[in-house]
This record gives structure tokens, sequence and C-alpha cells, in this order.
């Protein structure tokens, strides 16, 4: 077995090292059709069901752009503030891959449609400058599959290939070096992955799905001596994806990479894989210069001229910009601003949005969402966004809450059961027994029980002792295994002994 590689504590590596991270991110746009054929791109579909001729790049195939996938681009363009290519090409980039089945990867190389932009994030109050280098369209490749003990090509039985994903357009999103982040660099690696997220929701282009891989990051990252104002040797770290495992894959590449340069040893160029079980990342393949993939314009496809009327009509139609539109919806949900600051850095903006959008109250949105969702996220390990409860999930919860049907500790369990898939927030009711004991007679009868079981209890309460309620009403809820209304529980022992 290999040792495990010795890391630096993180507090000394940014000590001595300063960081610069580079992010490159991955968008899946959500179009009918694929970037260059009229295949369907439906997520989940039986494996190669999905495809044709052109995406399959057989032999007198011949490609065709998809032009809401140009528009979607520009607009994303746009939205980061970049400038727009009045006239761009796609390219050849050549390399061998089992899920790549032209043995090229149709993308775009020195002519991008997007280029020169910038964003800004905020991490504990600090705003953060990132300046995009381009934004450029091509196409995913297929998906393989390694059937065997680890699930990884290293100790696999075999491999089988999935095409229904080659061809699907796709929009990379790459930084130039981002610097001064300090001991926040994981955190500001998180917060713009995040607010790309939220920003490509707004503009309506793809799901962001990071859980099935219509948003993946490729995480850059380099150390230098500190004050040294240079940049260092940097590894990429492959295909992160969700927000927890951008933060944990940065802060470990500084801890890794801090021991290696304190112990004399060089950094390697090199892509790595990371392991979400372990939190760890492993070495996968030196890193290729632009050279190695033999770019070449591509032969088959007509240069991309977006129309100048085109673009100015795209611009005017955009969302309003995130600081503002956040802005808005704190004043209108009257949220402080650390209750905004608090949502957004959860990842968990968008989810309160669409939640009040299904008819919860502000409070009652966040709540759930930055709290007993928060709690269930993290303790396996993903993103609120994946925890497989939606916004609609959450907002009808809150109205059985509403309805006196369940209570918050109820409410609780119907989330275990949605989390669990055992179906909608009604179903778990209907299945689990869940729903508040609203019978008077019931209720009656052991509030009864409760009094004869708790005499010393009930003559306090007799005397006027009113806040030894509580103790009666707790033995009405454990009798009636938390589903009793306690607030009508109290009325009645009131009822009964005053």
């Amino acid at each position: 077995m290999t040792a495990a590689p010795a890391l630096m504590s993180f507090e000394e590596a940014l000590e001595r090292f300063d960081p610069a991270l580079g992010l490159e991110v991955h968008v899946e746009l959500n179009t009918a059709s694929k970037m260059f054929c009229g295949c369907a791109t439906e997520f989940g579909a039986p494996p190669n069901t999905q495809v044709c001729p052109t995406c399959l790049g057989l032999p007198g195939a011949m490609p065709v752009v998809n032009g809401t996938a140009v528009e979607s681009a520009i607009r994303i363009g746009l939205a980061l503030n970049c400038s727009i290519a009045p006239w761009c090409r796609f390219a050849r980039k050549n390399y061998f891959y089992p899920d790549m089945p032209k043995n090229f990867q149709t993308s775009q190389y020195d002519e991008p449609i997007a280029f020169d932009g910038w964003t800004e994030v905020e991490v504990d109050g600090e705003v953060f400058r990132i300046d995009i280098e381009r934004a450029h369209m091509e196409e995913d490749t297929g998906k393989s599959l390694h059937v065997g003990t680890s699930g990884r090509i290293h100790g696999a039985d075999y491999s089988l290939v999935d095409y229904n994903r080659a061809g699907i357009p796709l929009i990379e999103i790459v930084t130039r070096p981002i610097r001064g982040t300090g001991d926040k660099a994981p955190l500001v690696a998180k917060a713009y992955v995040a607010h790309l997220r939220e920003l490509l929701l707004g503009l309506g282009v793809s799901d962001v799905r990071m859980e099935q891989g219509s948003l993946r990051c490729d995480v850059n990252l380099s150390l230098a001596p500190s004050g040294a104002g240079t940049l260092g040797t940097r590894t990429e770290t492959k295909n992160v994806n969700s927000l927890r495992s951008v933060e944990r894959a940065v802060r470990y590449e500084i801890g890794r990479q801090a021991a290696r340069l304190v112990d004399g040893e060089r950094v390697v160029q090199e892509t790595r894989h990371w392991h979400e079980d372990t939190g760890i990342t492993t070495a996968g393949r030196e890193k290729s210069d632009a050279e190695d993939y033999r770019y070449f314009p591509e032969p088959d496809l007509v240069p991309v001229a977006p129309d100048e009327a085109w673009v100015e009509r795209l611009r005017a139609e955009l969302p309003e910009p995130l600081r503002e539109h956040r802005a808005r919806l704190q004043k209108e949900w009257g949220f402080s601003d650390l209750e905004m600051r608090d949502t957004v850095g959860a990842g968990a903006l968008h989810l309160v949005e669409e939640t009040i959008a299904a008819g919860a109250s502000p409070a009652a949105a966040r709540k759930w969402w930055l709290s007993d969702l928060a709690r269930r996220a993290n303790e396996r390990g993903v993103d609120l966004a994946d925890l497989g409860v939606s916004p609609t999930d959450v907002a009808r919860v809150q109205q059985l809450v509403d309805e006196g049907k369940v209570n918050d500790k109820l409410a609780r369990q119907v989330f275990d059961g949605v989390v669990a898939g055992e179906g909608t927030p009604d179903e778990v009711v209907a299945s689990r027994g869940l729903a508040v004991v609203s019978d008077e007679g019931a209720l009656s009868e052991a509030v009864d029980r409760a009094i004869e079981g708790n005499p010393d209890v009930a003559a306090k309460i007799r005397d006027g002792k009113v806040a030894a309620v509580g103790a009666l009403i707790g033995a009405v809820m454990k009798e009636m295994r938390g589903q009793a209304d306690a607030g009508r529980v109290r009325e009645l022992i009131l009822e009964k002994l005053t």
C-alpha cells in the first residue's frame, strides 16, 4: 500500500507560501439536442441510445453547430462582463480517450467566443475580483464505467463506455490566476463556483446539477514563497463535483504542496484525481501543454460570427446582476446582513428563493434550509442542492406545519423519509403515520392519564404554578409519540386543573 503523502498544517503553509488559484468550470448546457447533431440530451437515458453517426464520429458524418448553444454561450459571456468575439472558430483538440469516439474533441483554442471578463465574490465581508480569461464552446465526452471492486480503472475487471453524453454542449469558463486570497483561498474557490452556479441558474442555460456532472470544476493550485510575487508550479485537480469538495481540494493541495516544497522536493505539473471518500488527491498524468494536443481549425465547421445586433439584444435581456438581485431579495425577505450572508455562503439562496416561490414564508424557508437540512447535508458530505429534498418539498412540509397536520418534530421525520426516497412529504406522512392527533377525545383521555400519573405536578398547577404544565405536556407528548398538538394539550390541561 502506498504511504499517504506528508501534509503541512494549513496555518503553517499559509505562513510560508502564497497560494494562487485557477478555476476551470465546465457547464453542460440544457439544450434539447447536442452541440453538433440532433441527438437528445436527456440525463439518465439507457446507455448508447442517444447517439448517431455524427456524435459517434463515423466516416462521412458532418457536424452542424447548435444555434441555441451559441446563444447560451454569448449570454454567459455577457453575464461575466466578457467581450464577445465578432468572429471565432472551432478547433480540433487531438488526444486518445476511450470515451471520445472521434479521438479528438471539437473545442475552441485561440479564438474563444467570449474573453477578458470579470466577476466578484464576497467572503466574510471581503470582496474578491475574479478575472475571466475566456469562456469557450466545446462538446462533452462520453462516460466510462469501470466494473470492479474499486469503481476505478486501476484494478477494474473491465470497462464499459456510454456515449450518450458525447457531444453535449459545454461551456468552459477559465479564470486568470487568482492571487491575494491568503488563508481564504479555499473559501474563495468555493464561493466562486457557488456564484457561477447561481448566475447560470438565473440565466436559465443549465440545470447546474453537480451530482449529475452538468457543472464540474477543475481546480488549479500553485504555491510560491511568501512575498515572492511569483507563480509556482501548478497542479490541476480534475472534475471536482461539489462545492464542499472544491473547498476541501484546495485546502488539501495547499498542505500537500507545502510539505513537498519544504522537504526540498518539486511540485510536478500534473493532473490529479480528487477522492471524495478520503478527501485526498492522487497523481493522474503529467499535464500536457497546448502543443501536445495538436490543435488545428475544424475543417467541417464554418466560423461563428455573432451579429452585433443579436449580441446587444441578448445583453438587454440579461437578468439583473447578482449583487442587485441579492439586495432586492434581502429587502423583500427582511433578512439582516448576517442572515443574507449566511444564506449565500451556504449555497442556499436559490433554494430559499424557490421555496418562497412555492408558498413558504422567507423565515420558514431559511429556517429549514440553514438548520435541519444543512445539518443533514453536512453529515452526508453533500451540497444542499444534492440532498434529495426540493424547494417544493420544503414548502409543502411547512404548509403541513401551518395547517397543524404535523409539528416541527414530526416535520423532521418527514424530511427523514423524503431524503430516504420514500416519496413526497404527504406520502411520507401517510406511510409513517406521522399526522398530528386531532381527535379531542383521544387527547382528553391522554391528558387525564397524565394528570392521574403525576399528582404532585397536577397539585402545583391547581395552586397556580402554571409553569409546571410543561411536565404534563411532556408526558402526553411521550405517550402519543410526539403526534399531539402541544398547544391544544396545554389548553386541555389548564381547562381541567384551573
